[in-house]
């Protein structure tokens, strides 16, 4: 999702039941999918699920790239572009209900209650009321906003390239701010009173939620572009010095490394996590199926691009879009290939699962919606 190279600094309406046979087959959690990897945890893992075949149904188009994922609720489409636009899309048509203007989005919205949140290249954190686009109050930082949100108790919670990560009350108050050493790229995961955040200054901050003070730090070894994904007492992250990293949490330690044995490239990928597979897209064009508990490589699979995409999976499919322009269908257990949708740009964003839908964005300013 976060294509800009952190070293460079130095020198991220109406519901349609597709998959259900009835409205009852589809539970309100699954026709969400609120923050960028779909939970707090950040697992990219959807709680929807997709016809066994898939169709584009509409198209739409905005007027410059789209870097981040979108956020889908009540049968809208939330998404930001480059064009300085986030956009309310009806999930049921692709229709345009409304758009709001800021600065260049990059970063994911993220949803809660009647608002959206998002940040801006400019520095600017936007709460918009989800319905009528109506500005409810913003929030200015001094850099850029790739950060998407996420949320703890009342307080929202995002990073920016200022160093720091921010949480701000419901009315655009400040509550606190953590200090880094280098700019915050990925969104904030959340589990109980802790959030995590990893970013240029090559370290993993554990932070409490309520006070915003440090309580553990682990050395990563290298930058991370992406964010965090949570299972259990694991963190799992990429990073720029081609590796992912398991850390426990809990202890502050580092569980795992794994480093391809081939075509070392930077991970800016963000890691989605199941019961037994950590699975992660590479800069070096393949994505990963690496073993949850022992970070062994159970398979890979080659793309004709880069991967900063990060995977979503869907039951046993994994969806993933690179820079040559392809959505790619992978089995999640044996990473083969089941399906490829070819778009009309580079894929750098991540997908939105929800109501039986996947959304996703190109650099061509496309919004594509996958269904039934």
């Amino acid at each position: 999702m976060f294509r800009t190279l952190c070293f460079a600094l130095f020198l991220l309406g109406e519901v349609t039941l597709l998959a259900a046979d009835k409205p009852g087959d589809v539970t309100k959690e699954d026709a969400t999918w609120a923050v960028f990897r779909g939970d707090a945890l950040q697992t990219g893992v959807a709680k929807s699920t997709l016809p066994e075949k898939l169709k584009i149904r509409w198209q739409f188009s905005t007027k410059d790239a789209i870097e981040g994922a979108p956020a889908i609720r009540d049968g809208v489409v939330y998404i930001g572009s480059l064009d300085e636009h986030l956009y309310a899309v009806t999930l049921a048509d692709g229709k345009e209900k409304w758009k709001y203007k800021g600065g260049s989005f990059k970063a994911a919205p993220s949803l809660r209650g009647d608002s959206v949140y998002i940040g801006d290249s400019d520095g600017t954190f936007h709460c918009v009321d989800a319905t009528n686009r109506k500005q409810r109050w913003t929030y200015k930082v001094d850099a850029e906003i790739v950060s998407g949100a996420n949320f703890a108790g009342d307080n929202i919670l995002f990073g920016a390239y200022d160093d720091t990560l921010y949480a701000v009350s419901k009315e655009g108050k400040e509550v606190w701010k953590f200090k880094t050493q280098g700019p915050v790229n990925g969104s904030p995961a959340v589990i109980g009173e802790r959030t995590f955040v990893a970013g240029c200054d090559s370290a993993l901050h554990i932070v409490d939620t309520a006070k915003g003070t440090e309580l553990k730090s682990v050395d990563l070894g290298g930058q991370a572009g992406a964010t965090g994904a949570i299972r259990g007492d694991y963190l799992y992250v990429g990073t720029m010095t081609n590796e992912v990293q398991a850390i426990d949490w809990k202890k502050g330690e580092i569980v795992w490394t794994f480093k391809p044995e081939r075509g070392q490239q930077p991970f800016y990928s963000s890691a989605a996590v199941t019961e037994d597979l950590v699975i992660v897209g590479c800069r070096n064009k393949r994505v990963y199926g690496l073993d949850r508990k022992k970070g062994t490589e159970t398979w890979s699979f080659l793309t004709d691009g880069r991967v900063d995409c990060s995977p979503v999976v869907v039951e046993k499919r994994v969806f993933v879009g690179s820079l040559d322009g392809n959505l790619y269908v992978l089995d999640r257990d044996k990473g083969t290939l089941l399906d490829k949708f070819r778009l009309d740009g580079a894929v750098a964003g991540s997908p939105a699962v929800a109501a039986g839908c996947l959304v996703i964005g190109t650099d061509k300013g496309t919004v594509y919606c996958f269904g039934e």
